[in-house]
């Protein structure tokens, strides 16, 4: 299966292609070939270099990936399939969405689907995609199938689309996101998406095997801390050094919320200890969503993993026994990539790099389907 990797990342989605998950392991999937990858942040782009050596990473904004380009990149035989999906900030609910020059990139999409003409795309995004509209109050999503089912003439893509949850694939995450299968017209396929499973792994289950940390530090040891079951053996692998594993300094007042919350409770539950004294007046949080400060389950999945993971004033994010944030190599770990992959650049993005991902463990389900019936 010959492959185009589009918006790739660190390489989340790649990975699901690169590897099959046999037997506990992780094993390159001869299969497929991915004959390049584009990737404008340089960041991203070197720690996908890092993790995918062999693959072709055209560190380039993609407006600037010209038709001569592509021709020359992809050679004479055909690509089975494109695979990506443009930046989703300007989509997502949480924050100020706008449609700005990223909400504009599935039109890029669009434009390599006819110079490249795969034979089907996967493209990846929010769930905010499905209600977001352009200055003319038009639905984006609708947009998006009316250019990709009318390409030109000749060519066109059926459209299916679905939003799945990580948590049903495997992943310790509850994270909707949206998948576009996009099948070209004159090919007799059927396209459903992989059906997910019900039982589900916890918070506790995936990151419990991970030394504990405190404010400011940062360990690159396992120290005594062995896997403690089948997600941690397949995340853990045959890593030795522990990468990513930090945290911030904090000060006094963001130290004394995390000290007092408690499982499922965030902003509201400090102030109202602000109201009853139990803290002071100095401790009042005036600032951010409700989930905010908050502290997670350990015997429930993990809220969405995002690049503000290790704030706790971003979402909900802090530890469920520990008075601190998660460290990225845990949100890496709650993503599904295994503590072997490779992330690069400084400390923010490094955690915009995990927060930005698709789940490994979700792409590989994805990726087995579409190379079953692509075959």
């Amino acid at each position: 299966m010959r492959i185009v990797d589009l918006f790739s990342g660190a390489g989340g989605l790649t990975f699901g292609f690169y590897y099959n998950l046999i037997d506990g392991q992780f094993v390159r999937n001869e299969n497929c070939d991915i004959i390049f990858a584009n990737e404008f942040d340089h960041a991203a782009a070197e720690a996908f270099r890092m993790n995918f050596p062999d693959i072709n990473m055209i560190e380039r904004d993609i407006k600037k990936l010209k038709r001569e380009d592509i021709v020359q990149l992809i050679g004479d035989e055909e690509i089975d399939l494109i695979i990506g999906g443009p930046p989703c900030q300007s989509y997502s609910t949480i924050g100020r969405r706008v449609y700005d020059d990223k909400a504009k990139l599935y039109n890029e999409y669009y434009r390599l689907l006819n110079i490249i003409r795969p034979r089907m795309f996967l493209f990846e995004n929010v769930k905010g995609l499905l209600s977001m509209k352009d200055e003319n109050g038009n639905s984006i999503i609708e947009d998006i199938r009316n250019k990709f089912e009318h390409i030109d003439d000749n060519l066109g893509y059926r459209i299916v689309y679905d939003t799945l949850d990580a948590v049903r694939y495997g992943i310790p995450q509850h994270r909707e996101r949206v998948f576009i299968i996009g099948i070209r017209n004159d090919l007799d396929i059927e396209w459903n998406f992989p059906e997910g499973d019900d039982q589900e792994i916890t918070l506790f289950q995936a990151i419990s095997d991970f030394p504990p940390i405190e404010s400011g530090q940062e360990i690159t040891e396992y120290g005594e801390c062995v896997p403690q079951n089948e997600y941690q053996r397949l995340m853990r692998g045959n890593t030795e050094e522990l990468t990513c594993h930090f945290l911030a300094v904090y000060g006094d007042k963001i130290q004394t919320v995390m000290n007092h919350v408690i499982p499922g409770e965030g902003r509201e539950y400090i102030n109202r200890l602000v109201d009853e004294g139990v803290l002071g007046e100095e401790y009042r949080l005036t600032s951010g969503y409700k989930n905010t400060y908050g502290r997670l389950y350990a015997d429930q999945p993990c809220t969405t993993i995002t690049n503000n993971m290790s704030t706790p004033s971003g979402l909900r994010c802090i530890h469920y026994e520990q008075n601190r944030a998660l460290t990225p190599r845990e949100g890496a770990r709650i993503q599904s990539f295994p503590d072997w992959f490779h992330f690069s650049g400084n400390r923010k993005q490094i955690k915009t790099q995990i927060g930005n991902a698709v789940p490994p463990l979700l792409a590989i389900r994805l990726a087995t389907e579409l190379e079953r019936i692509l075959a």
